[in-house]
């Protein structure tokens, strides 16, 4: 089941940012579990997928230097 970030949307506090695990089913929360106070989920960078023996991907710094892009021939 996947972790959601959620963080409070009140402007007049600080904001606080806790975690939720929910299906991928379940709609967003839209008010704090404990507090009551207005939330939205957060998106944040997902985790990478491994491949043993793979590659997850070109790094940032080998943009362009793993072949052709689209519309591009050798």
């Amino acid at each position: 089941m996947p972790t959601y970030v959620y963080e409070t949307t009140d402007p007049a506090k600080p904001v606080r940012r806790f975690e939720v695990k929910q299906s991928m089913r379940d709609e967003p929360l839209a008010v704090d579990p404990e507090t009551g106070e207005a939330v939205r989920r957060v998106i944040t960078g997902g985790y990478g997928t491994h491949i043993p023996g793979g590659s997850t991907g070109p790094s940032v710094g080998s943009v362009g230097s793993h072949g052709c892009g689209p519309g591009c021939s050798h």
